[in-house]
């Protein structure tokens, strides 16, 4: 804030009387997460698709299912690469931003309304699935520990037992629904923090699971053991026949499907042939929507079908169609990457690194856990028994077929089904994180009302859109009728489809949009100045495939989803048309949405300010928040606060503000700050001060808060001079005897002064704290880097430069300014610089030379040191020559106008005393 005194008299009077109320400004969007409660909150969706991908997958292209779950799964990192890249670019990016940004708001309207279809069935999957574990649970143990009630209540009975799982499922679902839409609703710490525990619990899960397979598939006969096959088989399924039989791995006599003596394949159920019918045929198996359940869809009723469902050379173009429609049929399992880039807003500082740890931390474990269980279950639970017992439960069929006790199988499987009811219930969180993401960006572009985006008046959250995606995901956990394979075949269709439209936007974007970036998808060449990015392009491409054949082999995924984004669609179509009609032609503008509270005076607690340091940056205008900027990337958010004021200018002598609601331009303001806080990654606390003396009220508030540091900006109406002055003249005035210890900081884009009162109390930077080395200083920001020597051709200077040079570090880039020509050094040193120059070369230093460009010789050093962006500047100045006038620049004009650090030498004067002897 750029600001100076309107009074001279700081005691008091109506021209330095601040308002008796101020108004503390806050909002959600101010709240920043780790990289581990990031990962966390994906990793609910991306981990938990492990408990249900295998079953869902098998159930579609057999037990070769595995080998399609590991490549989506090593897919998945290069489409995480293309949201890494999108959220380098966009802080609040996600599919809608990007598509928008690359290809109008049509397309970005038609993405987000297949990803909305994506979302609105990730939670109602995840939930019914956790209920289908629990409810799973209590029938096996009511079944163990009490026969008879089993048979009282109709468990034995199949169709009974089922709809009993699915409708306890549904209940369960929506109780998980609307325990995290409460959990949303107070903000994304809290949901956050649910999510890292759920997945502490999870990956202890994991370490047993996965060691205990490896010791199994290590002690077990290989006749007890299945193979993987690497075809898919896209007949399709059939019902098998169950008999009770001998199980090869427990030994027990228990029903199974039937195995062909001689062929040792399963035998399917043959219907009944119709009158005239020469020969039976397989009884197809059907979903609980009757449909039959056929990898092929759409082509399976046409004549390609037959020859998809052919063995078929992988290299042949069949065999490709057959391995992609596979993979598509996997494509579910590569779930939360768009939850992903709409948390990226919420990550903490350093932003975009700790984005990468958060996306390679989900890549790592997803591939372990999702793809190891899904291999392991195929490998140790026999085939008789896997699809038939455990198509919904795959780890808990694990626990069961794994070496060991059977009470310890058991207390596993337990441990299991529990940790896998956690992880899936944190799916639906993550749904409901992401679906609210992808809402935000969608009101804030002006799709939907503003209404939408008002926040709880307790928590700050967008608690309206949490309502309807709630009551959405609550609509079809009831509709779905608890059907996981009516669920996970829908599914697949918002997530691959908004995938596309990412991918395709991302490659417009290069082409359009050719600003740098802090990270790019690999593998790109450039062409005469024309790069092409390969990597993004063959992404795009198998997305693109693999999008199309599951259009055409999905029925319940194309017709719904289809369906859906068109009622999506049509929806903010018509949102959109009511509000552009309010707007009158005028541009739609984005502003956030606040909480404010008033109060009498600000206090480090009334703030919630815990931290060891704190500092207060002053802004005015949201086209000048250079010193926020510049201040956010200093500041090390674990010890230090910021708070950020701004003064609302009052009449003079009016202090009452009886009407304290933000208005136009203070929300225009206060939107800035959060778009710089979300840019940083750091937390800011924010207020708006009435007062009708902008200075005053500023320093008041930094002695209220007893801050360390106070940032204003440069003053484009008064000298650097003046507004310290006036800051010291009203922080000494503001203590009756000792002033405490503050720091000044007068920010501006050539301008970076310090002003220590009392002492001063600086704050160490980030870098300063975490440095363990010089080069760790320096590469934070600390000291110096660039060094200007300014050489006027004589021997002090040559002598100075050779003290520079064993002083500076080599990394140090020291420069030469000469300031006389050799015709005016003739005498005097002349040819030094050129010896220096040729002597700093032989010691492996490359020093520049600049040129002088004007007669004006302090103003050149000044501008030479300002255009290098020079971190001090040394010059050597004899006293005699400055007093004689005879000093070929103005050493006072220097001191006064230095960008930076200015370092006088001068040489030691020759003694005028004798030397006094020391005694024989």
């Amino acid at each position: 804030m750029s600001a100076a005194a309107g009074s001279s008299n700081p005691s008091g009077g109506n021209r330095l009387v601040q308002a008796a109320r101020v108004i503390i400004v806050s909002s959600v969007m101010f709240t920043f997460i780790s990289y581990w409660r990031t990962a966390a909150v994906v990793l609910c969706d991306l981990a938990s698709t492990a408990y249900y991908i295998g079953g869902i997958v098998e159930q579609a292209i057999g037990p070769a299912a595995p080998w399609f779950i590991l490549a989506v799964m090593l897919f998945s990192y290069a489409v995480r690469s293309v949201y890494i890249e999108s959220c380098s670019l966009f802080v609040r990016g996600g599919v809608y931003k990007v598509v928008k940004e690359a290809m109008g708001g049509l397309l970005a309207k038609i993405s987000v309304s297949a990803l909305m279809f994506d979302y609105i069935l990730t939670g109602p999957t995840s939930g019914v699935a956790a209920g289908q574990y629990i409810i799973g649970l209590v029938v096996e143990t009511i079944k163990i520990t009490s026969p008879t009630l089993y048979v009282q209540l109709g468990l034995d009975n199949s169709d009974t037992s089922s709809a009993v799982k699915r409708w306890v499922s549904v209940l369960i679902a929506c109780l998980i629904t609307l325990y995290f839409f409460r959990q949303n609703l107070i903000g994304i710490h809290e949901s956050s923090d649910k999510a890292l525990k759920i997945m502490i619990a999870t990956t202890i899960m994991a370490v047993i699971m996965l060691t205990w397979c490896c010791i199994t598939l290590a002690l077990r006969p290989a006749a007890q053991l299945n193979t993987v096959p690497l075809t898919p088989d896209l007949s399709k399924k059939v019902e098998y026949e169950v008999a009770e039989g001998l199980d090869r791995v427990t030994g027990k006599v228990r029903e199974l499907w039937k195995r062909d003596a001689e062929t040792k394949q399963l035998v399917p159920v043959v219907e009944a042939a119709p009158e005239g019918a020469s020969s039976q045929t397989p009884k197809l198996r059907k979903n609980e929507i009757g449909q039959e359940i056929d990898p092929l869809g759409f082509i399976g009723r046409s004549s390609a079908g037959d020859a998809l469902r052919r063995p078929a050379n992988w290299l042949s173009l069949i065999g490709f169609l057959g391995i992609m429609i596979a993979f598509g049929h996997s494509i579910l399992a590569m779930s939360g990457e768009e939850t992903l880039a709409q948390v990226y807003r919420e990550v903490e500082s350093p932003k975009l690194p700790n984005f990468k740890k958060a996306a390679f931390i989900v890549f790592v474990y997803s591939l372990l856990l999702t793809a190891g269980i899904s291999f392991l279950a195929v490998l140790i639970i026999p085939d008789e028994v896997r699809m038939k017992d455990y198509s919904d439960n795959l780890i808990g069929g694990l626990a069961m077929y794994v070496v060991g006790p059977p009470l310890a199988r058991l207390l596993l499987n337990g441990f299991v089904v529990v940790v896998g009811f956690l992880i899936l219930a944190g799916a639906v969180n993550t749904a409901i994180i992401g679906s609210n993401g992808v809402l935000n960006r969608v009101a804030e572009d002006g799709v939907l009302p503003d209404w939408f985006l008002r926040p709880h008046p307790r928590y700050g959250t967008t608690y309206r859109l949490l309502f309807l995606i709630t009551t959405l995901q609550l609509l079809t956990i009831v509709a779905s009728r608890g059907d996981m394979f009516v669920l996970g075949e829908a599914y697949a269709f918002g997530v691959v489809w908004s995938f596309v439209f990412k991918a395709l936007a991302m490659i417009v974007l290069r082409f359009k949009d050719r600003s740098p970036r802090e990270f790019k998808v690999p593998f790109n060449i450039r062409i005469r100045g024309v790069e092409f990015p390969i990597g993004l392009t063959l992404i795009f491409l198998v997305l693109l495939i693999t999008a199309i054949l599951n259009l055409l082999t999905k029925e319940v995924a194309t017709l719904g989803g289809v369906a859906f984004t068109v009622v999506f669609l049509v929806t903010f179509m018509t949102s959109e048309h009511f509000h552009e009609k309010r707007l009158r032609g005028a541009r739609h503008k984005h502003l956030e949405q606040f909480n404010q509270q008033s109060t009498e005076a600000v206090t480090p607690a009334s703030l919630q300010l815990h931290k060891q340091y704190r500092k207060l940056v002053a802004i005015r205008s949201p086209q000048n928040l250079f010193m926020l900027e510049k201040t956010l990337a200093d500041t090390d958010p674990a010890t230090t606060d910021v708070v950020v004021m701004t003064a609302k200018l009052t009449p003079l002598g009016d202090t009452s503000m009886t009407d304290h609601h933000l208005d136009d331009y203070d929300q225009h303001l206060m939107t800035a700050v959060v778009d710089r806080a979300e840019k940083a990654g750091k937390e800011v606390r924010t207020l708006i001060v009435p007062t009708n003396n902008p200075l005053y009220a500023v320093i008041r508030t930094a002695k209220d808060l007893q801050v360390q540091e106070l940032v204003i900006g440069a003053s484009n109406k008064y000298t650097a001079d003046e507004q310290l002055d006036q800051v010291a003249f009203y922080w000494f005035s503001m203590f009756d005897r000792q002033p405490g210890p503050l720091t000044v900081r007068l920010l501006g884009r050539e301008r970076d002064v310090h002003l220590d009162l009392a002492g001063g109390n600086r704050i160490p930077k980030m870098g300063e704290r975490k440095a363990r080395s010089v080069a760790d200083l320096r590469a934070a920001g600390v000291g110096v880097d660039r060094v200007l020597l300014v050489h006027d051709r004589t021997r002090e200077s040559s002598d100075l430069f050779q003290a520079l040079l064993t002083m500076l570090d080599r990394k140090v880039a020291l420069s030469f300014l000469p300031i006389l020509s050799e015709e005016h050094a003739a005498g005097n040193g002349s040819g030094t610089l050129q010896h220096d120059v040729e002597r700093a070369s032989q010691l492996g230093r490359q020093v520049e030379v600049h040129s002088l460009k004007d007669k004006d010789v302090a103003a050149e050093i000044i501008r030479v040191a300002r255009d290098g962006k020079y971190d001090l500047v040394v010059v050597h100045a004899d006293p005699v020559s400055q007093a004689n006038a005879a000093s070929p620049f103005d050493l006072t004009y220097l001191t006064r106008h230095a960008p930076c650090r200015l370092f006088i030498s001068t040489s030691p004067a020759i003694p005028q005393e004798p030397e006094e002897q020391p005694p024989a």
